[in-house]
Protein backbone atom coordinates (compact mmCIF):
# COMPACT_ATOMS: atom_id res chain seq x y z
CA UNK A 1 0.00 0.00 0.00
CA UNK A 2 0.88 3.79 -0.31
CA UNK A 3 -0.12 7.05 1.07
CA UNK A 4 -1.83 9.75 -1.46
CA UNK A 5 -4.11 12.79 -1.44
CA UNK A 6 -7.61 11.41 -2.45
CA UNK A 7 -10.72 13.87 -2.20
CA UNK A 8 -14.31 12.71 -2.48
CA UNK A 9 -16.35 15.75 -3.37
CA UNK A 10 -15.53 19.43 -4.63
CA UNK A 11 -14.73 21.89 -2.29
CA UNK A 12 -11.74 24.14 -0.50
CA UNK A 13 -8.41 22.11 0.37
CA UNK A 14 -10.16 20.74 3.41
CA UNK A 15 -12.05 17.75 1.09
CA UNK A 16 -8.45 16.65 0.63
CA UNK A 17 -7.12 13.11 2.63
CA UNK A 18 -4.13 11.45 2.74
CA UNK A 19 -5.75 7.35 2.32
CA UNK A 20 -3.94 4.20 1.65
CA UNK A 21 -4.08 3.12 -2.01
CA UNK A 22 -2.49 0.23 -3.72
CA UNK A 23 0.55 1.06 -4.77
CA UNK A 24 0.53 1.39 -8.89
CA UNK A 25 2.09 -0.62 -11.05
CA UNK A 26 3.81 0.49 -14.23
CA UNK A 27 2.33 -0.70 -17.41
CA UNK A 28 3.65 -0.65 -21.20
CA UNK A 29 5.91 2.69 -21.88
CA UNK A 30 5.51 3.52 -18.45
CA UNK A 31 7.60 4.27 -15.39
CA UNK A 32 6.98 4.32 -11.05
CA UNK A 33 9.05 7.31 -9.31
CA UNK A 34 9.19 7.19 -5.88
CA UNK A 35 8.04 11.01 -4.99
CA UNK A 36 10.49 12.85 -2.67
CA UNK A 37 9.29 16.32 -3.82
CA UNK A 38 5.56 18.29 -5.13
CA UNK A 39 5.31 21.08 -7.12
CA UNK A 40 1.38 22.68 -6.33
CA UNK A 41 -0.43 24.39 -9.24
CA UNK A 42 -3.33 25.92 -9.50
CA UNK A 43 -5.07 23.62 -12.07
CA UNK A 44 -4.86 21.01 -8.77
CA UNK A 45 -6.88 24.08 -7.09
CA UNK A 46 -9.34 24.36 -9.57
CA UNK A 47 -9.73 20.70 -10.66
CA UNK A 48 -10.46 20.37 -6.70
CA UNK A 49 -12.90 22.42 -7.04
CA UNK A 50 -15.18 21.72 -9.97
CA UNK A 51 -13.98 23.82 -11.95
CA UNK A 52 -11.36 22.92 -14.28
CA UNK A 53 -11.14 21.73 -17.99
CA UNK A 54 -10.84 18.45 -16.55
CA UNK A 55 -13.45 16.69 -14.69
CA UNK A 56 -12.93 14.06 -11.74
CA UNK A 57 -14.62 10.59 -11.28
CA UNK A 58 -14.65 9.90 -7.36
CA UNK A 59 -12.83 9.58 -5.47
CA UNK A 60 -10.60 11.30 -7.37
CA UNK A 61 -6.67 11.78 -7.03
CA UNK A 62 -4.95 15.03 -8.39
CA UNK A 63 -1.27 16.55 -9.18
CA UNK A 64 0.78 17.90 -11.94
CA UNK A 65 4.37 17.99 -11.12
CA UNK A 66 6.82 15.94 -8.61
CA UNK A 67 10.41 14.97 -8.50
CA UNK A 68 11.41 11.50 -7.08
CA UNK A 69 13.52 8.40 -8.27
CA UNK A 70 12.59 5.68 -10.39
CA UNK A 71 12.33 2.07 -8.71
CA UNK A 72 9.88 0.36 -11.33
CA UNK A 73 10.32 0.46 -14.66
CA UNK A 74 7.81 -0.79 -17.39
CA UNK A 75 8.12 -2.78 -20.82
CA UNK A 76 9.31 -0.99 -23.60
CA UNK A 77 11.15 2.38 -22.04
CA UNK A 78 14.04 3.13 -23.21
CA UNK A 79 16.75 5.70 -22.16
CA UNK A 80 15.64 5.35 -17.90
CA UNK A 81 16.83 2.96 -15.13
CA UNK A 82 16.15 2.62 -11.68
CA UNK A 83 17.37 4.57 -9.73
CA UNK A 84 17.45 7.67 -11.99
CA UNK A 85 16.66 11.01 -10.11
CA UNK A 86 14.05 12.49 -12.39
CA UNK A 87 11.25 15.27 -12.55
CA UNK A 88 8.00 15.18 -14.40
CA UNK A 89 6.54 17.15 -17.08
CA UNK A 90 2.58 17.59 -16.42
CA UNK A 91 0.34 14.73 -17.65
CA UNK A 92 -2.74 15.48 -20.06
CA UNK A 93 -4.86 14.10 -17.55
CA UNK A 94 -4.04 14.75 -13.83
CA UNK A 95 -6.91 11.98 -13.23
CA UNK A 96 -5.33 9.59 -15.45
CA UNK A 97 -1.63 10.02 -14.13
CA UNK A 98 -1.92 11.86 -10.51
CA UNK A 99 1.42 12.84 -9.14
CA UNK A 100 0.47 13.20 -5.68
CA UNK A 101 1.37 10.33 -3.10
CA UNK A 102 4.02 8.32 -2.28
CA UNK A 103 4.55 6.77 -5.73
CA UNK A 104 3.53 8.31 -9.01
CA UNK A 105 3.21 6.25 -12.58
CA UNK A 106 3.49 8.19 -15.52
CA UNK A 107 4.43 7.66 -19.54
CA UNK A 108 7.81 7.48 -20.07
CA UNK A 109 7.77 10.61 -22.37
CA UNK A 110 7.12 12.82 -18.97
CA UNK A 111 10.06 11.61 -17.51
CA UNK A 112 12.75 14.21 -17.78
CA UNK A 113 16.67 13.34 -15.91
CA UNK A 114 16.84 16.98 -14.38
CA UNK A 115 20.32 18.34 -13.81
CA UNK A 116 22.48 17.11 -10.94
CA UNK A 117 22.36 20.93 -9.77
CA UNK A 118 19.12 20.63 -8.37
CA UNK A 119 17.60 19.53 -5.59
CA UNK A 120 14.16 17.80 -5.54
CA UNK A 121 12.36 20.64 -4.32
CA UNK A 122 13.59 22.81 -7.29
CA UNK A 123 13.12 19.67 -9.99
CA UNK A 124 9.32 19.95 -8.86
CA UNK A 125 8.99 23.18 -9.01
CA UNK A 126 10.64 23.06 -13.39
CA UNK A 127 8.34 22.01 -16.15
CA UNK A 128 4.91 23.56 -15.43
CA UNK A 129 6.16 27.16 -15.28
CA UNK A 130 8.64 26.89 -17.32
CA UNK A 131 7.07 25.16 -19.92
CA UNK A 132 4.03 27.22 -20.05
CA UNK A 133 6.40 30.52 -19.61
CA UNK A 134 8.18 28.91 -22.95
CA UNK A 135 5.52 27.76 -25.23
CA UNK A 136 4.01 31.18 -24.89
CA UNK A 137 6.49 33.36 -25.44
CA UNK A 138 9.06 31.31 -27.16
CA UNK A 139 6.79 28.71 -29.43
CA UNK A 140 3.88 31.02 -29.72
CA UNK A 141 4.79 34.64 -29.58
CA UNK A 142 8.46 34.26 -30.72
CA UNK A 143 9.52 36.77 -28.43
CA UNK A 144 12.85 38.56 -29.57
CA UNK A 145 15.29 40.39 -28.19
CA UNK A 146 15.47 43.99 -27.10
CA UNK A 147 11.48 44.19 -27.48
CA UNK A 148 9.15 44.94 -24.36
CA UNK A 149 6.88 41.53 -22.77
CA UNK A 150 4.20 42.52 -20.32
CA UNK A 151 3.69 39.57 -17.43
CA UNK A 152 0.69 39.69 -15.49
CA UNK A 153 0.80 38.13 -12.15
CA UNK A 154 4.35 38.45 -11.90
CA UNK A 155 5.09 37.00 -8.82
CA UNK A 156 3.66 33.57 -9.86
CA UNK A 157 5.68 30.45 -10.78
CA UNK A 158 5.27 31.40 -14.19
CA UNK A 159 5.42 34.97 -14.05
CA UNK A 160 8.87 34.46 -12.43
CA UNK A 161 9.81 31.97 -15.26
CA UNK A 162 9.06 34.22 -18.11
CA UNK A 163 10.87 36.80 -16.35
CA UNK A 164 13.71 34.81 -16.47
CA UNK A 165 13.12 33.39 -20.09
CA UNK A 166 12.32 36.94 -21.05
CA UNK A 167 15.60 37.85 -19.96
CA UNK A 168 17.36 34.84 -21.16
CA UNK A 169 16.08 35.97 -24.56
CA UNK A 170 17.77 39.24 -24.39
CA UNK A 171 13.63 40.97 -24.29
CA UNK A 172 12.40 43.33 -22.02
CA UNK A 173 10.08 42.21 -19.27
CA UNK A 174 7.65 44.19 -17.40
CA UNK A 175 6.27 42.68 -14.67
CA UNK A 176 2.87 43.49 -13.29
CA UNK A 177 1.73 42.97 -9.55
CA UNK A 178 -1.46 44.13 -7.80
CA UNK A 179 0.62 46.17 -4.80
CA UNK A 180 4.25 47.73 -4.45
CA UNK A 181 4.57 44.73 -1.78
CA UNK A 182 6.78 42.63 -4.40
CA UNK A 183 7.81 45.31 -6.11
CA UNK A 184 11.81 44.70 -4.85
CA UNK A 185 11.50 40.77 -5.46
CA UNK A 186 10.52 41.12 -8.88
CA UNK A 187 13.28 43.47 -9.63
CA UNK A 188 15.52 41.08 -8.18
CA UNK A 189 14.26 38.38 -9.88
CA UNK A 190 15.09 40.18 -13.02
CA UNK A 191 12.14 42.77 -14.13
CA UNK A 192 13.33 45.88 -15.74
CA UNK A 193 9.90 47.69 -14.62
CA UNK A 194 7.46 46.85 -11.92
CA UNK A 195 3.71 48.43 -11.97
CA UNK A 196 1.53 47.72 -9.35
CA UNK A 197 -1.86 47.89 -10.72
CA UNK A 198 -4.00 48.70 -7.76
CA UNK A 199 -1.35 51.72 -6.92
CA UNK A 200 -0.41 53.01 -10.63
CA UNK A 201 -2.35 54.09 -13.76
CA UNK A 202 -1.64 51.11 -15.86
CA UNK A 203 -2.22 53.20 -19.44
CA UNK A 204 0.22 55.45 -18.39
CA UNK A 205 2.37 53.53 -16.95
CA UNK A 206 2.76 51.50 -19.97
CA UNK A 207 3.58 54.39 -22.31
CA UNK A 208 5.79 55.89 -20.35
CA UNK A 209 8.07 52.60 -19.90
CA UNK A 210 7.96 51.28 -23.64
CA UNK A 211 6.06 54.37 -25.65
CA UNK A 212 2.97 54.75 -27.55
CA UNK A 213 1.48 51.30 -28.80
CA UNK A 214 5.15 49.86 -28.51
CA UNK A 215 4.20 46.32 -27.02
CA UNK A 216 4.15 43.14 -29.13
CA UNK A 217 3.65 41.00 -26.71
CA UNK A 218 1.49 40.05 -23.12
CA UNK A 219 1.38 37.29 -21.14
CA UNK A 220 -1.93 37.44 -19.15
CA UNK A 221 -3.34 34.89 -16.18
CA UNK A 222 -5.35 37.43 -15.03
CA UNK A 223 -8.15 38.10 -17.67
CA UNK A 224 -11.06 41.19 -16.48
CA UNK A 225 -11.78 44.34 -17.08
CA UNK A 226 -7.69 44.87 -17.33
CA UNK A 227 -7.60 43.53 -20.80
CA UNK A 228 -9.06 46.31 -22.01
CA UNK A 229 -6.44 48.98 -21.02
CA UNK A 230 -3.46 45.90 -21.88
CA UNK A 231 -4.84 45.96 -25.40
CA UNK A 232 -4.86 49.56 -25.83
CA UNK A 233 -1.22 49.80 -25.00
CA UNK A 234 -0.19 46.96 -27.85
CA UNK A 235 1.32 47.65 -31.24
CA UNK A 236 -0.46 46.81 -34.23
CA UNK A 237 -0.21 42.97 -34.74
CA UNK A 238 0.48 42.10 -31.15
CA UNK A 239 -0.65 39.33 -29.19
CA UNK A 240 -2.08 38.84 -26.04
CA UNK A 241 -1.63 35.41 -24.30
CA UNK A 242 -4.04 34.50 -21.75
CA UNK A 243 -2.90 31.44 -19.59
CA UNK A 244 -5.49 31.77 -16.41
CA UNK A 245 -8.28 33.85 -15.32
CA UNK A 246 -7.33 35.04 -11.70
CA UNK A 247 -10.02 37.93 -11.86
CA UNK A 248 -13.25 36.34 -11.20
CA UNK A 249 -15.50 39.43 -13.27
CA UNK A 250 -16.28 38.97 -17.09
CA UNK A 251 -13.24 39.69 -19.46
CA UNK A 252 -14.88 42.09 -21.88
CA UNK A 253 -13.27 41.61 -25.79
CA UNK A 254 -11.39 44.60 -26.47
CA UNK A 255 -12.89 44.89 -30.02
CA UNK A 256 -11.61 48.33 -30.97
CA UNK A 257 -8.24 47.78 -30.24
CA UNK A 258 -8.63 44.52 -31.99
CA UNK A 259 -10.14 45.93 -35.25
CA UNK A 260 -7.70 48.66 -35.28
CA UNK A 261 -4.15 46.75 -34.48
CA UNK A 262 -5.03 43.95 -35.92
CA UNK A 263 -4.47 41.62 -32.72
CA UNK A 264 -4.52 38.24 -32.00
CA UNK A 265 -6.18 37.41 -28.41
CA UNK A 266 -5.31 34.01 -28.22
CA UNK A 267 -6.06 31.42 -24.98
CA UNK A 268 -3.00 29.08 -24.38
CA UNK A 269 -2.39 25.75 -22.53
CA UNK A 270 0.60 24.25 -22.24
CA UNK A 271 -0.93 21.07 -23.27
CA UNK A 272 -0.71 21.88 -27.02
CA UNK A 273 3.41 22.13 -26.64
CA UNK A 274 3.13 18.86 -24.68
CA UNK A 275 1.23 17.04 -27.25
CA UNK A 276 3.65 18.10 -29.82
CA UNK A 277 6.60 15.70 -29.47
CA UNK A 278 9.24 18.12 -31.77
CA UNK A 279 7.94 20.91 -30.34
CA UNK A 280 8.41 19.76 -26.57
CA UNK A 281 11.97 18.69 -26.93
CA UNK A 282 13.15 21.44 -28.49
CA UNK A 283 11.88 23.07 -25.43
CA UNK A 284 13.09 20.70 -22.58
CA UNK A 285 16.52 21.23 -24.45
CA UNK A 286 16.41 25.42 -23.95
CA UNK A 287 15.01 24.58 -20.20
CA UNK A 288 17.88 22.01 -19.19
CA UNK A 289 20.14 24.39 -20.80
CA UNK A 290 19.37 26.95 -18.78
CA UNK A 291 19.08 25.29 -15.53
CA UNK A 292 22.22 23.76 -16.09
CA UNK A 293 24.24 27.00 -17.10
CA UNK A 294 22.26 28.78 -14.06
CA UNK A 295 19.64 31.04 -16.05
CA UNK A 296 17.24 29.64 -14.85
CA UNK A 297 16.46 28.94 -10.96
CA UNK A 298 13.03 27.68 -9.86
CA UNK A 299 11.65 30.09 -7.08
CA UNK A 300 10.28 28.19 -3.97
CA UNK A 301 7.98 30.49 -1.90
CA UNK A 302 7.54 27.70 0.67
CA UNK A 303 8.27 23.68 1.42
CA UNK A 304 5.38 21.84 3.34
CA UNK A 305 5.60 18.46 4.57
CA UNK A 306 2.72 15.73 2.65
CA UNK A 307 0.94 15.88 6.06
CA UNK A 308 0.26 19.45 5.66
CA UNK A 309 -1.35 19.38 2.20
CA UNK A 310 -4.47 21.01 3.37
CA UNK A 311 -2.26 24.13 4.60
CA UNK A 312 0.34 23.87 2.07
CA UNK A 313 -3.19 24.33 -0.84
CA UNK A 314 -4.70 26.84 1.61
CA UNK A 315 -1.16 28.98 1.30
CA UNK A 316 -1.13 28.56 -2.21
CA UNK A 317 -4.73 29.58 -2.34
CA UNK A 318 -3.72 32.49 -0.47
CA UNK A 319 -2.17 34.90 -3.38
CA UNK A 320 0.46 36.02 -1.34
CA UNK A 321 3.10 33.61 -1.88
CA UNK A 322 6.18 34.41 -4.35
CA UNK A 323 6.78 31.43 -6.55
CA UNK A 324 6.13 28.26 -6.25
CA UNK A 325 4.69 26.13 -3.18
CA UNK A 326 6.42 22.49 -2.88
CA UNK A 327 5.56 19.49 -0.47
CA UNK A 328 8.02 17.46 0.62
CA UNK A 329 7.81 13.07 1.11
Amino acid sequence: MARAIVFHRHGGPEVLRIEDIDTPVPGLSEVRIRVKALGLNRAEALIREGTYIEKPTFPARLGLEASGIIDAVGAGVEGLSLSDAVSVIPPLSMTTYPTHGEFAVLPAGHIVKHPANLGWEEAAAVWMPFLTAYGALVDLAQLRPGEPVVITAASSSVGIAAIQIARRIGAIPLALTRTSAKRQALLDAGAEHVIATMEEPLPERLRQIAGSNNIRVILDAVGGPMVGALSDAMSKGGILIEYGGLDPLPTPFPLAAALSKSLTLRGYLVHELIRNSARLELAKAFIVEGLTSGAFTPQIARTFVFDDIVEAYRYLESNTQFGKVVVTL
